[in-house]
């Protein structure tokens, strides 16, 4: 018989393989904050900062004694993580970097036939020189080796030769992110960044392949072979396919029936201990937490709307007369549930809140408003703001018109 997850159940267990079950407390520094990125696989970096950049804000909501210096300290001298591609450029535990060479090689081997359609023959001593550079003097950044004279390029933007050899060099593993200064990434030798113990390690592709869908199956609790490769973006769809077969037919994995939000089941695979797992589960904190648009329980939007019927994108790109919420809106969760979106900014030392917008069906009584309130007080000392300014008709009743 195939096990039946209610939607309350798969909520649940989805919520605590991302650590949004528990109260948002406890140690957020050195070996504890190593140990909660490593239990998310990594916490994606963005460059928005209309309050708090994404990697803080993902990393806040789970625990709300963290602070930005002790994510750069982890990162940048105890070398407990390092900064590379999943979907997008992200911190991931250092104890991965073996199998991030499979991500290495691939990308070596796209951007040299991308790059090299652009420049030509200058591919190889634009790489060369870049490399040599950093070799001789040390790390570096993008501005250390500006250039008269910007180059066009047809796929990354209007870089210079010079950026994109250490973008190419990053991406391709010569390369290390050393440290971040604002948003800027310095570049070094790897061997003078990554850990030899992990710099020096090998695995085979087949183990890597394993690895990627296993550590992702850890941290979704249920899953389909594509959101399997999808979540690390390692694993490529069809070796996700071939291992979610094979350890099926292994007894390695199980069958489950995922329930939505709207009363469809999903097929899914599982651990075969997924039922005891479930009765070990706690309950939802009833704590209201402001989730950054980027967090890794959020990333699969559609995913996120099958389990909670939250429908979210981001409008950043969206002219702002046809934006529906806003240019930067946080989702807003309490317990298992996403109760609605907010949009708020700092200005100056001043977090203002525009609009909260409730998901329907949520009603927004004095008690619930009182604890979203009262994260928002959280907030705003976290994003350093000495006061919390509410608009005029901030509480909506409903939301907007598509």
């Amino acid at each position: 018989m195939v096990l039946t997850l209610s939607n309350n159940q798969a909520r649940r267990l989805f919520l605590d393989r991302h650590a949004l079950m528990e109260a948002p407390s406890g140690p957020a520094k050195g070996a504890a904050l190593a140990d909660l990125v490593h239990r998310l696989g990594f916490v994606q970096v963005d460059s928005v900062n209309t309050f708090a950049r994404a990697h803080d804000l993902i990393l806040w909501s789970r625990r709300q004694s963290y602070r930005p210096e002790s994510l750069r300290w982890i990162n940048d001298r105890g070398r407990a993580t390092f900064e590379h591609w999943t979907h997008d450029a992200s911190k991931i535990p250092m104890a991965f970097y073996p199998m991030w060479r499979m991500r290495f090689d691939r990308d070596r081997a796209r951007l040299h036939a991308k790059w090299k359609d652009w420049h030509g023959q200058g591919f190889h001593a634009e790489i060369d020189k870049v490399l040599a550079h950093v070799r001789d003097h040390g790390a570096c950044c993008t501005t250390d080796l500006a250039e008269d004279e910007a180059e066009k390029s047809t796929g990354w933007w209007d870089w210079r030769p010079s950026k994109v050899a250490l973008e190419y060099l990053w991406r391709a593993g010569d390369l290390a992110v050393t440290k971040r200064q604002g948003f800027r990434k310095f570049y070094d030798l790897s061997e003078r960044v990554i850990p030899p113990e992990y710099l020096n390690a090998r695995m085979t592709d087949e183990e890597i392949v394993d690895w990627g869908c296993s550590a992702a199956l850890d941290r979704l609790g249920f899953a389909t072979s594509g959101e399997l490769a999808a979540f690390f973006d390692l694993v490529r769809p069809q070796d996700a396919k071939a291992w979610a077969a094979q350890a099926l037919a292994d007894g390695r994995l199980v069958e489950v029936d995922v329930t939505c939000v709207d009363g469809r089941v999903r097929r899914s695979l599982a651990w075969p201990d997924v039922g005891d797992r479930m009765a070990d589960l706690p309950d939802p904190s009833p704590r209201v937490r402001i989730l950054s648009p980027f967090d890794p329980a959020l990333r699969d939007r559609n995913r996120a709307e099958r389990l909670f019927g939250f429908h979210y994108r981001i409008e950043i790109f969206v002219p702002a007369p046809k934006r529906r919420y806003g240019y930067y809106v946080f989702p807003v969760m309490e317990g298992a549930r996403l109760i609605g979106r907010i949009d708020m900014a700092r200005e100056g030392e001043v977090l203002a809140v525009r609009a909260f917008w409730p998901e329907n069906k949520v009603r927004m009584g004095q008690g619930r408003v009182a604890r979203l309130t009262a994260e928002l007080e959280r907030a705003a000392r976290f994003g350093g703001c000495g006061a919390l300014r509410f608009s005029d008709g901030w509480l909506k009743d409903t939301l907007p018109a598509n």
